[in-house]
């Protein structure tokens, strides 16, 4: 497969789960007031709005310094990420599932840094780079209380999964599970070497 065709499947994957993630995102902030909810399947699987400081799965990094310093970092690493994939488009090496997993992995971090950059200014509760992510899915599997002889949370009572979370979350997560699950079909580690014409192409003769 080409470089313009890998580059494309990057760009439309990136671009599509952006796209389904500020779009969930607005529509939540613009129809539901905060801590609102209702149910999609039953009572396991929910619409439930609520924003944090920036951090996956409703976790947060306290602090106007740790919102600061997470937007930051998240920059970073997108810039690390852009660098990397550009290395991956230009290797025939590169297998599709690595490019769909780091493709994910960058789309969910520009998801998370569009709320934290300017959701606070656009809607009007915050300045740049200060803004809170929007997050609303919600699947408590199960809950209540649980057995005695449970170690530690014994007789308390129980929800799992309770973290509420959004699409550019999951998108990280599928990403990142994908790299751990199949490192080794997407690195193997007797794959060959990109050749000078795919890593250096533009000192060639030809121009």
């Amino acid at each position: 497969m080409g470089m313009n065709a890998r580059m494309w499947i990057s760009i439309g994957l990136t671009t599509a789960i952006l796209l389904v993630d500020q779009a969930s995102k607005i529509w939540i902030k613009t129809n539901m007031m905060l801590g609102e909810h209702f149910n999609v399947a039953g009572e396991w699987f929910q619409i439930y709005f609520i924003e944090n400081n920036g951090m996956a799965f409703g976790m947060e990094l306290g602090g106007e310094w740790g919102k600061l310093a997470l937007t930051l970092f998240r920059l970073v690493a997108v810039a690390g990420i852009l660098y990397i994939l550009r290395g991956m488009l230009k290797s025939n090496a590169t297998r599709i599932g690595a490019l769909a997993a780091l493709s994910l992995i960058l789309a969910g971090a520009l998801g998370n840094i569009i709320d934290s950059v300017f959701y606070g200014p656009l809607f009007g509760y915050e300045r740049w780079f200060h803004g809170r992510v929007v997050d609303m899915l919600y699947f408590p599997l199960w809950q209540g209380f649980l057995p005695d002889w449970v170690p530690i949370w014994g007789g308390d009572y129980f929800i799992f999964f309770r973290p509420v979370f959004n699409v550019a979350d999951t998108a990280i997560s599928t990403g990142v599970a994908m790299l751990l699950v199949f490192q080794r079909r997407y690195f193997p580690p007797d794959a060959p070497a990109a050749s000078p014409t795919e890593t250096n192409y533009t000192t060639s003769p030809d121009g």
